[in-house]
């Protein structure tokens, strides 16, 4: 490297450059970084004393801004993933989409845009979804060439990779906050009111059993993660998810995730599996992260046999819809069972849908309760709790809009008082007149 200190300083220095030069730092230091094995502070800042000091050993000439981003991309190699990792640091950033190494998108405040992060090639964009998934004991390869994994720190990975990904290798990340959202931050952002988080707080500790829907990145699992919050300490949590992220506080929990099959097609464990197993490992709720499949069926068994209090999540865009989509979920466990037996088996099992919206400017509300009151004829019967009501669009293109309650009071609500929770008629939309007139025909 040092002989050719004086061309590299005289002429301009290219993106190749500076690449050979950060995998010159990387291949000084990464023998030993290996050696290390766990990747703790200490070990990052070893890393980077070790790199500054090839660094200099090596003599070559740049700019100080350039040389530091050198350092700092050799760094991000070894402790970190590459390109992306500035990104993942980024607490404005909510979703890393790279859709080849030269195309990588990010979500900031519910919008997207490309930056100027890119990759050497797809080889490069390869080892980094090595590094995420290898510690998991998951796998990736032409025969098997998507996976679902996570970082250390819960954010969700999906990757994509030929014969399946025409374009590349793709990763897609959505990242999670470093401090669990709680119901007052819901509020604060506008996605529940006061009155709505009173209402679902009693629906979690009287046991009632709640399935939130909503579309891709809608906010679902955060959604889910406040709910949990609300259940007691006393009582014991199964959680089962493709990829763990759910962040549950209580101590008594047990979580578990999927596991894909090893080479030999063997060790296959889907979320079915768990479902059916947790049922022996007496559960007081059991949640599941998304039913996406024939768990739809376990999870409705489950809820009509005593698991009451459960929770879980489905792609849907309106609570009719997911009703609907429960429905094809269930079939697809293979027990070819008549529709009216499908929708009375959803109809006594769930109490409330939770729908979730991401809306047009990329804000993202709850805009329905629905309680599932039973079954008329051969149709569900749903019945609107809260509802949001958009108003307009604000000058600086903000959806503007209520959530306000319907006028409805649940068919559950003597389980919700037998829980303790007497809530006020004013929360489901009754004025105060008509709380008088009530009290003076008592």
């Amino acid at each position: 490297m040092t002989n050719e200190n004086a061309s590299t300083s005289r002429r301009e220095i290219s993106t190749e450059d500076l690449r050979k030069l950060r995998d010159y730092l990387i291949s000084r230091v990464a023998a030993e970084a290996n050696e290390h094995g766990v990747v703790d502070d200490h070990f990052r800042s070893v890393v980077m004393k070790k790199i500054q000091e090839a660094y200099i050993a090596a003599k070559i000439m740049l700019p100080r801004e350039i040389g530091e981003k050198v350092i700092k991309s050799a760094y991000d190699e070894i402790v970190g993933y590459g390109p992306i990792q500035g990104l993942l640091e980024d607490d404005d950033v909510s979703e890393v989409m790279v859709n080849g190494p030269k195309l990588v998108f990010v979500e900031k405040k519910g919008k997207l845009t490309l930056t100027d992060v890119q990759f050497d090639d797809d080889d490069h964009v390869l080892r980094v979804i090595e590094k995420i998934i290898s510690p998991l004991g998951r796998r990736i390869d032409p025969d098997s060439p998507t996976v679902d994994a996570r970082l250390p720190d819960g954010s969700r990975v999906n990757a994509v990779i030929p014969p399946v990904a025409i374009d590349g290798p793709s990763i897609t990340i959505r990242k999670f906050r470093k401090e669990k959202l709680k119901v007052e931050d819901l509020i604060r952002f506008g996605s529940i009111s006061q009155n709505m988080a009173d209402f679902l707080q009693a629906c979690v500790v009287a046991k009632m059993n709640i399935v939130i829907s909503g579309g891709t990145g809608s906010g679902k699992t955060t959604l889910l993660n406040v709910l949990s919050g609300f259940i007691p300490e006393d009582e014991r949590i199964v959680s089962i998810e493709d990829a763990a992220e759910l962040q549950l506080q209580q101590v008594h929990k047990v979580r578990m995730e999927t596991k894909t099959a090893n080479l030999d097609g063997l060790g296959l464990v889907t979320i079915r599996d768990l479902v059916r197993n947790s049922l022996r490992m007496r559960p007081d709720r059991i949640i599941v992260g998304e039913c996406r499949g024939g768990e739809a069926l376990d999870m409705l068994q489950a809820m009509n046999t005593g698991h009451d209090g459960s929770l879980t999540t489905v792609h849907a865009n309106s609570p009719r819809d997911a009703s609907s989509r429960l429905e094809v979920l269930v079939m697809m466990a293979g027990m070819d069972l008549p529709v009216k037996v499908i929708r009375q088996q959803i109809a006594t099992a769930v109490d409330l849908i939770v729908q979730q919206t991401r809306l047009k400017d990329g804000s993202r509300r709850v805009t329905a309760i629905t309680e599932v009151a039973g079954m008329e004829g051969e149709t569900i019967v749903l019945t609107d709790i809260f509802k949001f009501e958009q108003t307009g669009i604000s000058p600086d293109g903000k959806i503007e809009g209520k959530l306000e309650p319907t006028g409805m009071r649940p068919l559950f609500s003597p389980k919700l008082e037998a829980a303790g929770f007497k809530l006020k008629p004013e929360i489901f939309g009754a004025t105060i007149a008509e709380v008088l007139e009530r009290t003076r025909k008592r």
